[in-house]
């Protein structure tokens, strides 16, 4: 017998998905333990060695399937640790020898050596060698998955466009893969509205949601849900009466989606005549076609730091070239800002590790620009990638976590150092590369002035902007609930941001997540925004708004909301704004 009932989250991205649950990762809470006689030790062992070949071809089989650039780039080094992981003969003849020894089954044996493993992981001072744990639990769980039964990777079937993932998170590795299938939506128990797994959750197109706490233990294999992300609730078991209103939703929003598409060549003005830039915002050079298919007018944002995540070593200057070089020449002159690394807090792992600090409060630690500052010769390699990149198509670059006119100073000797050197060696770059800076720190924001006198755009970071302002860790679930974009403060102190940049005449963009609602639309374009940067999957929709958008009326009516000092009343007012 079945019931149905509903669990609640964070919904990413608007939509509604129908499917069955694929249940993945964290096969190690489910293990049993029992015995097993001495004359089926033998088949035990064979058992075991069949699971570790199963997962040394799907190593192989996602390797295949990763595009070339994608490939070399973010997770090649990643599956030769894991392979060579498997073929470590020392960690198998400790599972072999435990269950010979204990008379017990193959996963129990496997759980517990890993225990012991992290463990002395976890006493090694290097802080890059002491990460390795995570790639040992990650193999264990693989290979737990097919003693129990179950696909370490998804297999391609007809109905996949029909399955919900549910997962207790998802790692980078995970959400690459998933940028190659075709899924119906997913659920996690962990993260928050802007964590990294949602920012990168919402470029994959499809509803999502997170910070569910307990889907991973309360739903089973199979079973039917629906995921409605912008309610933020799981529907478990629908009777057919729910099913039927949903798949009446489910088909009228696939039918806006694809009269979306019609808007690709719209050029983005307003209805009283204001143009409007609409940029997307990427991780790896492979998410070029969805930025292509989407009539975005250039990259507002390419987030670097997802070249170091997940890798074994960082990469070198030819390796970020390259890629920069790919992105570049794909967007045939279009604008391609491209962001510094924007490494730390809850984005530290890979070979990045090694840099790492131990901090109490990582978010406002020794991340972005700071990490760059401390480790000068990582940062060296990233500036002359960059600008050998520079001659080959437009590319302006941008720098996280600025905090004032004392960080801009040692910046720009810094790129003035790597043209320097390029000089020196003869190599070609672009001259005039414009630099600009994240507004994300509220003092940055508050002391605007050297940014506009030294720097040539600005770009504003609401993520990070609105935690530091409102003294909410964006990642912690305990206080998540007071994470607000439209808080009162936040929306005064965007205003002030615009209007000095406007004044300043500097370019000023903003590529938060304010950008991908387009309920926050009319909103910022009432303040002054003209340029948006958002995932490539949400732009058609905000295209939408702007060319409904009269800016003249916005205006006025924006000017109360900021006013406004009460945040239950601004989120009432902004509801009416919304309504016309």
């Amino acid at each position: 017998m079945t019931f149905c009932f509903s669990l609640h989250g964070i919904g990413i991205s608007h939509g509604v998905a129908i499917g069955r649950v694929r249940l993945v990762s964290h096969a190690t809470l489910e293990v049993s333990h029992y015995a097993i006689e001495p004359d089926q030790i033998s088949a035990e062992l064979h058992r075991l060695e069949r699971a570790v070949q199963e997962v040394r071809y799907e190593l192989k089989v996602l390797r295949a399937e990763m595009a070339a650039d994608e490939r070399v780039e973010e997770i090649e080094a990643f599956i030769e640790v894991h392979e060579t992981l498997l073929n470590d003969e020392i960690l198998a003849e400790n599972v072999r020898a435990y269950i010979a020894e204990h008379g017990c089954n193959a996963e129990w044996a496997l759980v517990q050596q890993m225990g012991t493993w992290v463990a002395q992981f976890e006493q090694i001072e290097d802080p890059y060698l002491r990460e390795r744990k995570f790639d040992v639990m990650q193999v264990v769980e693989r290979i737990l998955k097919r003693l129990m039964g179950r696909p370490g990777m998804l297999p391609k079937n007809d109905d996949e466009t029909h399955t919900i993932l549910v997962a207790h998170d998802l790692s980078p590795a995970d959400l690459l893969q998933f940028k190659h299938r075709h899924f119906a939506a997913f659920i996690t128990d962990l993260g928050g509205a802007t964590s990294h797994t949602a920012i990168a959750a919402r470029g994959l197109g499809v509803p999502a949601l997170v910070g569910t706490r307990h889907a991973r233990q309360l739903l089973r294999d199979g079973e039917m849900v629906i995921v409605d992300s912008a309610r933020g609730t799981v529907l478990v078991n629908p009777d057919h009466a729910i099913l039927s209103e949903y798949r009446k939703l489910q088909k009228a929003q696939e039918a806006h989606r694809e009269s979306l598409k019609a808007l690709k060549w719209r050029r983005p003005l307003t209805r009283d005549g204001v143009e409007v830039s609409l940029l997307a915002n990427i991780e790896v050079p492979g998410d070029l076609d969805k930025v292509r298919a989407s009539g975005a007018q250039g990259i507002g944002l390419f987030r670097s730091e997802f070249l170091y995540l997940n890798q074994d070593a960082l990469p070198d200057e030819e390796t970020q070239f390259e890629a920069y070089r790919h992105v570049v020449e794909g967007m045939e002159g279009q604008p391609v800002t491209l962001r510094t690394l924007d490494l730390g807090a809850d984005k530290m792992r890979g070979g990045i590790d090694s840099l790492a600090r131990v901090a109490p409060n990582p978010a406002m630690g020794l991340r972005a620009i700071r990490l760059c500052f401390a480790e000068q010769p990582l940062f060296m390699t990233q500036l002359r990638a960059v600008l050998r990149a520079s001659a080959y198509g437009k590319i302006k670059l941008l720098v996280p976590m600025l905090s004032g006119s004392d960080e801009i100073r040692p910046l720009l000797a810094a790129i003035e150092e790597a043209k320097h050197r390029l000089d020196e060696e003869g190599m070609a770059f672009d001259r005039a590369l414009e630099i600009g800076a994240m507004i994300e720190v509220p003092s940055a924001a508050l002391a605007l002035g050297p940014f506009l006198r030294q720097l040539d755009f600005l770009s504003i970071g609401t993520n990070d902007l609105t935690q530091y302002l409102l003294a909410v860790d964006r990642t912690d679930e305990a206080v998540s609930h007071l994470y607000n974009s439209t808080h009162p403060a936040m929306l005064r102190l965007l205003a002030h941001i615009l209007k000095r940049a406007h004044q300043a005449k500097v370019p000023i963009s903003l590529c938060g997540e304010m950008a991908d609602d387009p309920a926050m639309t009319w909103l910022l374009l009432g303040l002054g925004l003209r340029q948006f940067s958002m995932p490539s999957a949400g732009l058609l929709a905000i295209k939408e708004r702007v060319l409904n958008a009269d800016v003249g009326a916005l205006q006025k009516a924006v000017a109360r909301i900021v006013r406004t000092e009460e945040p239950d009343k601004v989120k009432t007012l902004i509801e009416k704004l919304n309504r016309g």
